[in-house]
């Protein structure tokens, strides 16, 4: 399976880094594909080490103005025009995604499927994997849309939380996830 992960480039705390590295390992010793940004900086690095480490696939999405980041060594590398394309790119290559810690880039892409799945315009599994409760402030947030009628549909079929990286890939490998 290609996942991708919508995350940060930037250094981050043990906290984020070690998890964010067990779920990378775990993803590559599945043999499945990572689908992420590109960049071989901070958490991205880390994720892209332990897939690679653990004999998985690399598949980079980077955006011109960032090119210089990007790793060297993935098995696939492809530079976008602009942050607009480098989403929909990501999303072509994924077959599910998983949102882990991240600033505004990442919250960006991560509204963008929400969007999608919510018009009905992807059925791909999406995680919010919710390190350290990073996320938490934000899933009370979507809790509270649906409770006060702001999604069309329960929001339980527009993402699953995860608060460990087991959680998020083993409700990504559920023959139900894919639907």
């Amino acid at each position: 399976m290609n996942i991708c992960v919508f995350l940060s480039a930037a250094d981050l705390d043990d906290r984020y880094t070690r998890p964010a590295r067990d779920f990378a390992r775990m993803l590559g010793k599945a043999g499945h594909t990572l689908v992420w940004g590109g960049s071989d900086s901070g958490l991205m690095k880390v994720v892209a080490d332990g897939v690679q480490e653990a004999g998985g696939r690399l598949v980079g999405v980077s955006v011109d103005f960032l090119s210089s980041k990007a790793r060297p060594g993935a098995d696939e590398m492809v530079i976008a025009r602009d942050l607009a394309e480098r989403k929909r790119l990501l999303l072509e290559k994924a077959d599910a995604v998983v949102i882990m810690v991240g600033g505004t880039g990442t919250l960006d892409e991560a509204t963008e499927i929400l969007e999608l799945k919510k018009h009905g315009r992807t059925l791909k599994p999406v995680v919010l994997l919710n390190t350290a409760g990073f996320y938490d402030g934000l899933e009370q947030q979507f809790r509270r849309m649906e409770e006060e009628g702001f999604l069309p549909r329960p929001l339980s079929e527009l993402m699953y939380f995860a608060n460990e990286p087991a959680a998020a890939l083993a409700y990504l490998e559920e023959p139900h996830a894919a639907h």
